[in-house]
């Protein structure tokens, strides 16, 4: 695998608690989606940190074509 599968066409809204750390799945083809499984092992993928400073609610990127990983960026609107 070399391409990241697209998990969604919208973001993952997640309420994210201040001192954890988020793993966001890279490759696309995690079951627990917007967070890692390791089911990219064996390619050339590997899962992001987020650290959240504060408690609040993200929107982590689920098309995986955003531009400020982990975080949405609105790339899913854009044509593919």
């Amino acid at each position: 695998m070399t391409t990241a599968v697209r998990a969604a066409d919208v973001p993952s809204a997640t309420q994210v608690e201040a001192g954890k750390d988020y793993y966001w799945c890279s490759c696309g083809q995690s079951k627990a989606q917007p967070f890692c499984d390791g089911s990219h092992k064996g390619s050339s993928f590997t899962p992001l940190k987020y650290s959240a400073t504060e408690s609040k609610l993200v929107h982590f990127c689920a098309c995986k074509a955003t531009a400020n990983a982990p975080l949405c960026d609105g790339a899913h609107k854009k044509p593919v």
